[in-house]
């Protein structure tokens, strides 16, 4: 309990839960050990939410005009939205993917949650700021949100997976394959 209380004043510490850690990993009061996981927290939240604009942007925008793959004649608007794109996206295109993804995450802030550092402050103040306390509001802010994306693009996926469109079927239940 003393260990825990070590950490009710950090970042990400919101109404209504506080500190709340029901795995107990807090339980040994390593600092450098939450810092990371909280600095985990806060790339993941960012992908999610990311990943959620992303699963929502095409149904609303539409896809992006010319070809993913001009050698195979691909085209974005061949891509269909959601987990149906996992097939008929070409592997290099995954290998990019990946890549891209892994150059971003041993460059981008890799140390971030070292002492002299603030997890999630990867030094752009436009997100963040310079003001310590508009910097904190911000950042649990960040947080929140990341949190709440984590979820959404989690039950996205999960409803794509029932409903197998991104379309109107998967929003509205009464319409489409849920519809019992």
């Amino acid at each position: 309990a003393v260990a825990r209380r070590a950490f009710e004043d950090e970042l990400g510490v919101q109404a209504p839960l506080g500190f709340w850690d029901p795995l107990g990993f807090t339980d040994d009061g390593d600092m450098e050990a939450y810092r990371r996981r909280r600095s985990v927290e806060f790339k993941h939240g960012r992908i999610a939410m990311l990943a959620t604009m992303g699963f929502i942007t095409p149904e609303v925008a539409g896809h992006w005009p010319g070809y993913l793959s001009p050698s195979l004649g691909l085209k974005f608007a061949d891509i269909p939205s959601g987990l149906q794109a996992l097939p008929v996206v070409p592997m290099l295109g995954w290998a990019q993917i990946l890549l891209y993804f892994g150059l971003i995450e041993f460059t981008g802030g890799f140390e971030d949650y070292r002492q002299e550092g603030t997890p999630g402050d990867y030094g752009w103040k436009v997100l963040t700021s310079s003001d310590p306390i508009d910097r904190r509001r911000k950042l649990n802010a960040d947080l929140a949100n990341g949190r709440l994306a984590m979820f959404a693009i989690m039950a996205m996926l999960f409803q794509n997976g029932l409903a197998k469109t991104t379309g109107p079927a998967m929003w509205i239940p009464t319409i489409g394959p849920l519809h019992p």
